[in-house]
């Protein structure tokens, strides 16, 4: 029986500048982070000796609980890191794409601090899993917060923005894309630095750096965000992250419904789905 869960929702960068990398094989990178009401969801089922995962949700099939999931690693990490000897039973309802440029794995992650934290009560800040979070992965910090967030360096130095929400779809063309060969295949070209300012404008006077790569090694990614762009109402149309799932901004939900009902017909096989980014 679940007694504890906690929501690890969708990241979407709203735009994404990769400006070095550094000697450590490391991206110094400047985005825009803000969060969708769809994603995964981790539940605590009860205490064991060790910690154990199940999977399950649209997407379950696609994982493996592995020893190296990021669940199962952050929760080892919380545990290490605030000397508690018991482990846990975990459950992970995959309702989001994998390896597509929304922070599944990530966002798990930082829903597994926060729920471990919430059940061990162990009474930490958010910025102290978030550091903790730091250690297994770039956006797990980001997603711990799970607010709008302006993010440099690696993405984890984060600084809250002022962002409004609005309306999107979310459209993934159903392809899995690695983020490791995404980074690779950039050219190196550092394009500028990302802008000061209100979130939209700077979303919409910014670029994602790695969506020239990426649609070289996805095409379908190419597909995805003309299709987005012929959408009624459509405002900024970009990819997220290292994709392949694009987005794009309306004015209305009604708006965004009406997208995806329209755009489901074009991509049979992939993902698309209206939602609502959070504001600050």
């Amino acid at each position: 029986m679940i007694e504890a869960s906690e929501f690890a929702p969708a990241k979407i960068n709203l735009a994404l500048h990769v400006r070095a990398r550094g000697a450590d094989g490391y991206h110094a990178i400047e985005t825009l982070f803000v969060f969708a009401d769809v994603g995964d969801t981790v539940a605590w089922e009860g205490e064991d000796d060790g910690f154990l995962l199940a999977l399950d949700g649209p997407f379950g099939s696609a994982l493996e609980p592995e020893a190296d999931n990021l669940v199962l690693r952050a929760a080892r990490a919380l545990a290490a890191a605030a000397g508690i000897a018991r482990g846990a039973r975990l459950r992970l309802t995959k309702r989001l794409p994998v390896a597509s440029g929304i922070g599944g794995g990530s966002a798990d992650a930082a829903a597994t601090l926060r729920l471990l934290a919430r059940v061990w009560g162990l009474h930490w800040s958010l910025d102290r899993l978030a550091e903790l979070g730091a250690g297994l992965g770039a956006d797990v910090p980001a997603c711990v917060h799970g607010t709008p967030m302006r993010g440099t360096g690696r993405g984890e130095r984060l600084v809250p923005i002022d962002f409004g929400g609005s309306a999107a779809v979310l459209l993934n063309p159903g392809v899995a894309v690695s983020t490791a060969a995404v980074f690779n295949a950039w050219d190196c070209i550092d394009r500028g630095i990302l802008p000061e300012g209100e979130a939209l404008a700077v979303a919409n006077a910014g670029r994602n750096d790695l969506e020239a790569p990426a649609r070289v090694i996805a095409p379908a990614i190419g597909t995805a965000l003309a299709a987005l762009a012929a959408a009624p109402g459509a405002g900024l149309v970009r990819m997220s992250g290292s994709g392949a799932t694009c987005f794009a901004l309306f004015q209305s939900r009604a708006d965004a419904d009406a997208a995806a009902a329209a755009l489901a017909d074009g991509f049979v096989g992939g993902w698309v789905m209206p939602v609502h980014l959070a504001g600050s």
